[in-house]
């Protein structure tokens, strides 16, 4: 199970942010706008392209007319993010991906049209703005038909559900044992790195984490 452009949409996202309480701090619908509107405002050309590392690759919900390969350098892509709620819960936590200081990260480049850049960047802001755990960040990709300025969500390493770096085996089982109402966390993992494989990006550390994953679940073949 993954999240639908109508799930998006029609708010349920937002909504299950603040029937969580306090514990999660959601962004209102103006403060949304306000962070979109503000990024956009930074567009160096009509052109908007949105760089995906993780569920972007595979369950972007939004519209797109193009798609690229690209390498952003400066930031890794890595489990960094706690979550308690589409991917865990409050007993349970998981983690989510995120772009971390570092290294390099292979992804996938998506042009929205400019007749549609209003609707489909609301849809992705309520997607991945849910909270201010990451910032959008205007990154230089390189790609085989030249560079490319595209939005990435970058880790917000500020807030309180940034997670520390920690070894991989716990990371494995962080991500084999949590579960929310997405579905299991493991899925966002093994998802990934099947589109990633399938995309030709080579990322070993997520196959890694994978492999490990799989020997977690019962009954399920590395």
């Amino acid at each position: 199970m993954g999240l639908t452009r109508e799930q998006i949409k029609s708010g349920w996202v937002q909504q299950m942010a603040r029937e969580a309480g306090s514990s999660f701090l959601a962004l209102s619908d103006e403060e949304l706008a306000a962070s979109r509107h503000a990024v956009l405002a930074k567009a160096p050309s009509k052109n908007i392209w949105i760089f995906g590392y993780g569920s972007l690759i595979w369950n972007p919900a939004f519209h797109f007319v193009e798609r690229r390969i690209g390498t952003v350098h400066g930031w890794h892509r890595r489990f960094c993010l706690w979550t308690t709620l589409g991917r865990g819960s409050p007993d349970c936590p998981g983690l989510m991906l995120g772009l971390d200081r570092g290294g390099s990260c292979r992804g996938v480049l998506l042009r929205i049209a400019p007749e549609m850049i209003e609707s489909e960047t609301d849809v992705l802001w309520r997607r991945e703005m849910v909270s201010n755990a990451y910032v959008p960040t205007w990154v230089r990709a390189a790609t085989e038909h030249g560079g490319i300025a595209a939005i990435a969500f970058i880790i917000n390493r500020t807030h309180d559900r940034y997670a520390q770096k920690m070894p991989e085996e716990k990371t494995a089982d962080v991500i084999a044992r949590a579960a929310g109402r997405i579905g299991p966390c493991r899925d966002y993992l093994l998802n990934t790195v099947d589109h990633l494989n399938r995309l030709g990006i080579e990322d070993r550390s997520m196959r890694r984490l994978a492999a490990k994953v799989r020997r977690r679940i019962p009954g399920a073949s590395s």
